[in-house]
């Protein structure tokens, strides 16, 4: 009987060897420790909150960390903030320099709070100068700082920025959208870098392809002079402030 050339080829094959995972990622796929990150994660909304209960009304401001004083985006963030503080709001940021330090400038030099909820990143993000002392935040976990800046906040302001920027920008307004939160405005500021990418909501997002209502739009605004802003702010909440979620 002639022999079969697949079952030559069968015996043939080599079992392929299975290599340990890389030493890099071992401990990514190690779950033991996850019960007690539970508690490390329980602290960072604990001291959060503390720290946050008694600060009342506040708006958050975000934008890049790559602007540097004498750009525009940080004039208008520090002017931004001055106002914010001259109003009774607290101006929350993501702790960091650029647009961030800005905001964190113009409110604590206009005496209002000025709070910073950093964040723990292998480039070593450094605080900036202008926060608090009292009112510091550093945390380990990115959804623990997006709770704490969606729960305070009466307002974004969003100045031109990158990733994190737009991340914090949808990550607000697919809350709001779901009804996870409750409505609050959320301003553009720096009309020439937002004004295609509000086109695009609007025209194709919303009006070509129904992905979103009209009425997810309508706490979006656009607006470069920070007067203006404050006066969105303090038209939206006829009733008064509260908490988000």
């Amino acid at each position: 009987m002639p022999s079969s050339d697949k079952s030559t080829k069968r015996q043939d094959v080599q079992p392929v060897p299975v290599h340990p995972p890389d030493q890099r990622f071992a401990r990514q796929t190690d779950f033991s420790g996850d019960g007690w990150r539970v508690f490390k994660i329980m602290a960072e909304f604990v001291n959060g909150f503390e720290k946050m209960s008694e600060i009342g009304p506040a708006v958050s401001v975000f934008g890049s960390t790559r602007v540097v004083q004498g750009d525009r985006e940080y004039a208008l963030a520090e002017e931004m903030g001055r106002l914010l503080a001259a109003h009774g709001f607290a101006a929350i940021t993501g702790g960091g320099p650029g647009v961030m330090e800005a905001a964190n400038k113009g409110a604590q030099q206009a005496g209002g709070h000025s709070i910073g909820f950093n964040i723990k990143l292998p480039n070593q993000q450094k605080s900036n100068p202008f926060i608090d002392r009292d009112k510091l935040l550093t945390f380990d976990y990115f959804f623990v700082r997006k709770v704490m800046f969606l729960k305070y906040s009466q307002a974004f302001v969003v100045l031109p920025g990158g990733f994190g920027t737009m991340d914090e920008f949808f990550e607000a307004v697919t809350l709001i959208q779901t009804r996870k939160s409750a409505r609050f405005p959320v301003i553009l500021m720096g009309g020439s870098y937002w004004d295609g990418f509000y086109r695009w909501m609007h025209d194709t997002m919303c009006h070509q392809k129904g992905y979103i209502g009209q009425e997810d739009l309508d706490f979006i605004f656009l607006e470069d002079d920070p007067g203006k802003v404050i006066d969105i702010i303090l038209g939206f909440y006829p009733e008064g402030y509260c908490l988000n979620f």
